[in-house]
């Protein structure tokens, strides 16, 4: 199951007559197969009539910065690659991801965030890295 967002911040960018600001907010995603592991993704929200009725385009900027927050401990193996989180960006067309990586070699996991359009996708990204101690093995699922 795709983590959830938790909203912990925004900040106004431009100031709109109808409906909310523009704004660049800051929420956090727990990783839902990593318990330790949090994802903090800042990214911006169009605002005005549009954004406030949902109809909105959201930017398709954003960064993304992991860590281990407590200890790690996994739930169940792991893909080598796999999304942890998808939010819609537009009505239809446009989706935010977070995907998380296995560098089995360095034991370390690798967060990448981009977005996506069913036409044509943007090649903005951002990437984090969490390392995980040896002392705690990484569990990968076989590759089928």
């Amino acid at each position: 199951m795709p983590s959830q967002a938790e909203l912990l911040g925004e900040v106004d960018t431009a100031f709109q007559w109808l409906g909310p600001d523009h704004k660049i907010v800051v929420e956090a995603y727990d990783d839902p197969k990593v318990l330790g592991v949090t994802c903090y993704v800042s990214r911006a929200r169009t605002g005005g009539l549009k954004g406030a009725l949902g109809l909105a385009e959201d930017r398709s900027e954003a960064s993304i910065a992991c860590r281990q927050v407590g200890p790690v401990t996994f739930k169940q193996p792991l893909p080598l690659q796999e999304d942890v989180f998808t939010e819609r960006m537009s009505l239809l067309f446009k989706r935010l991801h977070v995907v998380r990586m296995v560098d089995v070699k360095r034991h370390t996991l690798v967060y990448l965030t981009y977005s996506d359009r069913v036409i044509e996708g943007s090649p903005q990204n951002s990437v984090t890295a969490v390392t995980i101690d040896r002392a705690t093995p990484i569990p990968v699922r076989e590759r089928r």
